[in-house]
């Protein structure tokens, strides 16, 4: 054995512009024109802190990419992989392990319904990729209903599914995949008034799509259960019961894509529990460990298991289950349960963030509406209340929060709250102090 002890670190110590030299020499960022940007960097984290190289302590209201669900360095959570690391850092998907085994029961067991297994990936992206190939040869259909308002990853097939506009790029896409609008009551698509309109006519938009596709053609709808970068949309009561109902009627497989609302995200372990629904495929991956070590995966109803007992499924990864993944999920739920995550992120929700925004939108003129649910909302900002123009000075609203402290999330004309779960009331007022900062300079723009 080595003795570590007597070795040094094998890791270097950068200073903040040796980072930033290196990084533009060698790193190539994702989803950016490489020359125009220039990443500041993350020296600290903490809870729902993070420190920049300039010494600057922010509140974190994007959990990174809304994953940072437990917050950083929880110690359990570190103390669990370093255990984990010592005892086995990795062994092939074709073998059983012991963290591996208790991942896939743990996460079942919170899944409703007849979701019994699972199968891991590496992140949100294969998990659509996989739960879309399960539905085709579950059904013998090609076809694939997705959302426009919609992300569900950037890999060829995960690209395909998404509605918005940054699939462009990637196209022509995955064939198969027929996009439709889902509810979205303030800029509603279907000229709607009322929640139950919006329902009732997304619903039959959704009827009106299957019939013009041929409903023996379509093997699965996926939808993202809440909306996430495209708006934070909750849907109406009854819609997903409705989705249920129509999948059932046609013989689709309803996949629930929770990669962002699920594991404590809007307030329930599955952001479909608020409604009481059980789709057949489940595709997780970010809070389930908090982005600690990368894992995603599907949860898969005992239905479209059968379909590949005795026929292979012809899917895999190298990394599928990796143990010090699975570890870090094994503890992350371990520690949600013991620390009442899901509830704090419930009552948070409900008792602090919600008023506290719909407080912001009485005072802003820049506030066209607020809505979410659990630590999951989104502001959405305007140029004019009556035309619901979308805010364009997105940028001076955004240096604004960081001016101020917070550092946000901008996507589109909207500011998402979406801070760690474990975000103290004092941080979460902080962070709403600078967002009521930075809407003041929003209101500059605003039409009265």
């Amino acid at each position: 054995m080595v003795d570590v002890a007597a070795n040094p670190s094998l890791l270097p110590t950068l200073t903040p512009e040796e980072v930033r030299r290196l990084d533009r020499r060698h790193v190539f960022h994702s989803w950016s024109a490489q020359a125009k940007i220039d990443p500041v960097p993350v020296v600290a984290a903490e809870g729902a802190r993070i420190t920049t190289d300039d010494g600057r302590t922010y509140v974190d209201f994007t959990s990174q990419l809304v994953n940072v669900n437990i917050g950083y360095q929880h110690p359990r959570l570190v103390a669990a992989i370093q255990e984990q690391a010592a005892r086995m850092t990795t062994v092939s998907p074709a073998m059983a392990n012991d963290m591996r085994s208790a991942a896939a029961a743990a996460i079942a067991e919170l899944a409703p319904g007849d979701l019994n297994m699972v199968f891991f990936t590496n992140g949100g992206a294969e998990a659509t990729e996989n739960a879309v190939r399960m539905a085709r040869l579950h059904t013998g259909r090609q076809k694939v209903l997705a959302a426009y308002r919609s992300y569900h990853g950037a890999t060829a097939g995960a690209i395909s599914l998404t509605g918005e506009p940054r699939r462009w790029g990637s196209e022509p896409a995955v064939p198969g995949v027929v996009h439709y609008f889902g509810p979205y009551l303030y800029r509603s698509n279907f000229h709607a008034t009322t929640e139950q309109e919006e329902c009732e006519r997304a619903l039959q938009h959704l009827r009106d799509i299957i019939a013009a596709e041929g409903p023996h053609h379509i093997a699965a709808l996926i939808s993202e259960t809440v909306v996430g970068t495209n708006g934070i949309l909750v849907p109406p009561d009854g819609y997903l019961a409705g989705v249920r109902a129509i999948c059932d009627e046609f013989g689709i497989v309803m996949i629930a894509d929770e990669v962002m609302a699920g594991f404590g995200r809007a307030g329930e372990w599955f952001a479909i529990d608020h409604w009481g629904v059980t789709p057949d495929l489940i595709c997780f991956a970010k809070g389930v460990n908090s982005g600690y070590v990368p894992l995603g995966g599907v949860i898969i109803s005992d239905r479209i298991a059968a379909s590949f007992q005795d026929e292979p499924y012809p899917g895999g990864l190298t990394y599928s289950g990796h143990p010090l993944a699975c570890a870090s999920a094994v503890a992350s739920i371990e520690i949600f349960k013991d620390e009442g995550i899901i509830e704090r992120a419930r009552d948070l929700g409900e008792g602090v963030i919600g008023p506290r925004l719909r407080g912001l939108m009485e005072k802003h003129p820049s506030v066209g509406e607020v809505r979410g649910l659990g630590v999951f909302w989104a502001v959405e900002l305007v140029s004019d209340r009556a035309t619901r123009a979308p805010l364009a000075s997105m940028a001076e609203v955004t240096a604004a929060c960081k001016a101020a402290g917070m550092w946000p999330f901008v996507a589109g004309n909207r500011l998402h709250i979406v801070p760690p779960l474990v975000i103290t009331e004092e941080e979460l007022d902080d962070g709403l102090r600078a967002l009521d900062t930075a809407l003041d300079v929003a209101d500059a723009a605003c039409v009265v």
